[in-house]
């Protein structure tokens, strides 16, 4: 088995397309075991939850886990329902972390917990929850529960690391990777290596998808953290400038700091704390990122983790899977141009 090694770049623009003709037709069931389990005797369950559900979301994590399983050429259908599992997991994080940070926006629609309260977004997260757990047991694979149960006991640490890191302008780049590491990148693993378990493909297969979605998942955090930046509320479905206005210490932020001079450095600390939150101090912001290259140093690291994520899957057989796992990095790192 020879490894070829795809370098992020080229003339042509990266596409979900290849990812999402690779699995449209087990994205098909998988959708129907979602609007199947999200179904309550309880009308504000599935309509809360389907707010959301429904809301536009690419599911990336569940189109992970499909085309990881075809790239191993796994015959069966277990795997339709670790994919639902993973994104009612990721569903609902989404819903309690709008809660905790109080946003306005979702996915470009009014966030759930502002139509339907705090209250009722936090305990039909909790359903969700539930709801990916009884799929987990329903496979009836203890190794795939350990690996879905830890990674969502990461993702909570995770929130929790960024919750009292918030407004602390202090927070090393390391630290911060740490952070991004559990919330973000921990359910891209489990959903890539959850289908080699399922394929019985061996721990070294299992590990080199998990890697793959690890660094992929961190990648894609970072491109966010630029993205909230440089963007708009249109493109990105939420609200331009929240993590400024939230203070929540990004990298993008975490540079600027580091490289700008005492007043500069003041500007951040006050912001940080609340302080500085209008458009004129989110336009100094950004001037402050454009001249330290805060926001080019992030997206060079996040190209970085992409190419990682590229060569875990080297040793893969060249195909039509390979080459949508790739092309979905790829589109993942030009999301910000």
């Amino acid at each position: 088995m020879t490894a070829t090694i795809h370098k992020i770049g080229g003339h042509q623009a990266p596409s979900l397309d290849p990812i999402l003709k690779l699995v449209a037709l087990g994205m098909n069931k998988v959708n129907a075991v979602i609007l199947d389990r999200m179904q309550s005797e309880i009308p504000l369950i599935p309509e809360l939850a389907g707010h959301l559900i429904a809301g536009g979301g690419k599911r990336m994590r569940p189109m992970l886990t499909l085309a990881c399983a075809q790239l191993l050429d796994y015959p069966g259908d277990r795997h339709h329902k670790l994919a639902a599992a993973v994104e009612f997991i990721h569903t609902a994080t989404l819903l309690h972390d709008d809660v905790v940070d109080g946003s306005d926006m979702r996915r470009g629609k009014t966030a759930a917990n502002l139509i339907f309260g705090n209250p009722a977004a936090v305990l039909v997260g909790d359903f969700l929850f539930s709801r990916s757990f009884e799929l987990m047991v329903e496979d009836g694979s203890l190794k795939v529960l350990k690996i879905l149960s830890n990674a969502s006991a990461v993702i909570a640490e995770g929130e929790v690391h960024q919750l009292t890191a918030q407004r602390q302008i202090s927070t090393t780049e390391e630290k911060y990777l740490d952070i991004i590491g559990s919330k973000t990148a921990a359910l891209f693993a489990a959903a890539c290596r959850i289908s080699a378990v399922v394929a019985e493909s061996g721990e070294a297969q299992e590990m080199a998808l998990d890697a793959f979605g690890r660094n992929l998942g961190i990648a894609f955090q970072l491109v966010d953290d630029a993205i909230d930046y440089v963007s708009d509320g249109a493109t990105m479905g939420k609200d331009s400038g929240d993590d400024f206005r939230d203070g929540k210490v990004t990298l993008p932020v975490i540079l600027a700091h580091c490289r700008g001079n005492a007043e500069e450095q003041k500007f951040w600390r006050d912001a940080m704390l609340g302080n500085r939150v209008s458009d004129a101090d989110l336009g100094h912001a950004r001037a402050l990122l454009r001249a330290h290259h805060a926001i080019d140093d992030t997206l060079d690291r996040a190209r970085h983790y992409g190419q990682r994520a590229i060569d875990a899957i080297a040793h893969f057989p060249a195909g039509e899977a390979k080459f949508a796992l790739t092309e979905a990095v790829k589109f993942a790192i030009a999301r910000a141009y």
